[in-house]
């Protein structure tokens, strides 16, 4: 095998970092891994990854740092942190934020690393888990062109649809609306299987003759066999999902515009979690609708 294309310093090896890293790695990238799960690191280290102890150590000798965390505080940490990306940046002086966090703190985070000199891009993901296993990912980049064309290389290993869409915290805040209406859809989904289902038709029927139409969406595709058969188990999980949403509203309310159906969605997302779905996966959602209609859940989701 030849020299590695670039070297990768990867801070967070979650649900959907494991595989982005995991697929770097296949692309023919170094990896230098860390994440605070040190199981997470050995997994990873099993395909070749060089595991890191700390994010100065992930970050050491490294073309690009990409961060792949559960939320804001998580990234701030990273970047701020005594040893963080701050104090001991990459050598490439690029950090590559794919977190879904807040578009103001983003644009924070960019202003402190470009006083010393390093470029931040926040390139956030759509696709889930079965993206980012097939490394086909959908890629929104927010921040200079410049610091785009420069992680493209690497943004190559884990997506297939990557996009520049604007400056710093641009990519953030196309994400958010990406997910208001993931959200949005997947209560929509939700409605036409509670209300199928009482009238007695075949749901599996009813899902295939709408992915033939203008109702198909990626939420019927693939997270409806799920909702229908009752698994509400692996998935991007509901607490990310209200998490996305409170970004959603917080973005909105700044801009002072009104997002009713939002609202609405996240208020059934907490419905979700007060009975104990959060660790579901966002499929979950059908349980609400399994209780406002009265309807008996089916056997396995149980």
């Amino acid at each position: 095998m030849g020299e590695p294309q670039h070297t990768v310093g990867f801070i967070g090896l979650g649900t959907m970092g494991r595989e982005m890293a995991a697929n770097l790695l296949r692309a023919g990238h170094a990896v230098r891994a860390h994440d605070v799960v040190p199981a997470a690191v050995d997994a990873l280290a099993a395909q070749g990854a060089v595991p890191a102890a700390s994010v100065a150590e992930a970050a050491e000798g490294a073309d690009i740092v990409v961060t792949m965390l559960p939320d804001t505080p998580q990234v701030e940490e990273v970047v701020y942190a005594p040893g963080g990306l701050l104090a001991a940046p990459p050598r490439g002086r690029l950090v590559v934020d794919m977190s879904t966090i807040s578009p103001q703190a983003v644009r924070r985070m960019h202003v402190d690393l470009a006083a010393a000199g390093i470029d931040l891009l926040d390139a956030p993901v759509s696709g889930g888990p079965q993206g980012a296993r097939a490394a086909t990912l959908t890629i929104m980049a927010g921040g200079a062109r410049s610091a785009f064309d420069r992680a493209l290389p690497v943004l190559r290993g884990m997506g297939t649809t990557i996009t520049h869409v604007g400056d710093s915290g641009a990519g953030q805040t196309v994400k958010l609306c990406n997910q208001l209406i993931c959200g949005i859809n997947l209560q929509a989904i939700c409605e036409a299987l509670a209300l199928g289902r009482a009238c007695g038709v075949d749901l599996e029927q009813m899902r295939e003759v709408l992915l033939g139409g203008s109702a198909a969406s990626w939420m019927l595709d693939r997270l409806g066999p799920a909702m229908i058969s009752g698994d509400a188990g692996a998935g991007f999980r509901i607490d990310l999902m209200l998490k996305d949403l409170r970004l959603v509203q917080e973005l909105a309310y700044g801009k002072a515009v009104p997002l009713p159906a939002t609202a609405l969605v996240t208020s059934q997302y907490l419905d979700a979690r007060a009975h104990g779905e959060g660790g579901n996966g966002n499929q979950a959602l059908f349980r609400v609708y399994d209780r406002m209609s009265g309807q008996a859940p089916s056997p396995s989701s149980g």
